[in-house]
């Protein structure tokens, strides 16, 4: 059975939770599904929200946010492409989602989509994975937040940017080329990273200062070899 137009053409079929899917199945999600644009700074869904979709991130950065009783907010993950976007098997969204960037998703309705879940193992089992995968992600970012220097916190951010965006080179080798803009802005990264904007720029200007980055503007970063800024960031050997 041929796949549907927009599948066959998406640009995250294969790494997305889609990818293990037979084509048979994969008709059937398509049905369920929409696409959605989001500009930069629009809401994808509040933490006060029932949850209505669940989503694969097309394109662009999703910037998730917890909120305090007394109103204040913390920044606690970023969601790329191809990430899933939501929490399966909840009614309430967990976190405040933002588009950090303008944001393309393909869209699952809730019921529709837990309904497939349950006659799609394979789908289930996807989902289970990309749910380890974001644990694991989870501790290396406590690791980040209580042991790593200043320094070794923006490499570290840095070099997560450069994994998602090589320019050449094999997504698993660490010596290769990256270019991107950078979804946050210096106050959203000193949240982030549990710094203050000041040292967020002197660290930003040491890393350019070294030649371990280039910054073409404001938000566009280049990482000339990501091995060099692994080394930084004390993440060698971490492959994508």
């Amino acid at each position: 059975m041929p796949q549907t137009p927009h599948c066959s053409s998406c640009p995250v079929r294969v790494t997305a939770i889609c990818g293990a899917l037979k084509d048979d199945e994969l008709k059937a999600l398509s049905m369920i599904s929409r696409q959605r644009r989001i500009p930069a700074g629009q809401v994808v869904f509040s933490d006060q929200d029932s949850s209505r979709f669940f989503a694969n991130v097309l394109s662009g950065t999703v910037k998730l946010t917890k909120t305090m009783p007394d109103g204040r907010q913390q920044i606690v993950g970023l969601v790329f492409s191809p990430d899933f976007l939501g929490r399966a098997f909840s009614f309430n969204n967990p976190y405040f989602a933002e588009a950090a960037s303008d944001v393309e998703l393909c869209c699952f309705p809730h019921d529709a989509f837990e309904s497939l879940l349950k006659d799609y193992p394979s789908l289930q089992h996807r989902l289970f994975e990309n749910t380890l995968d974001e644990l694991d992600a989870a501790r290396e970012w406590m690791l980040l937040l209580g042991r790593k220097t200043a320094e070794e916190k923006i490499a570290s951010f840095l070099y997560l940017l450069a994994r998602r965006h090589h320019v050449d080179g094999c997504a698993n080798q660490q010596s290769v080329a990256a270019s991107f803009e950078l979804p946050l802005t210096r106050a959203d990264m000193a949240d982030y990273l549990g710094l203050t904007i000041e040292t967020v720029s002197r660290q930003l200007t040491k890393l350019k200062t070294r030649g371990i980055v280039r910054m073409v503007s404001s938000r566009q970063m280049e990482v000339p070899d990501s091995a060099a800024l692994a080394r930084v960031a004390g993440a060698e050997g971490i492959s994508n």
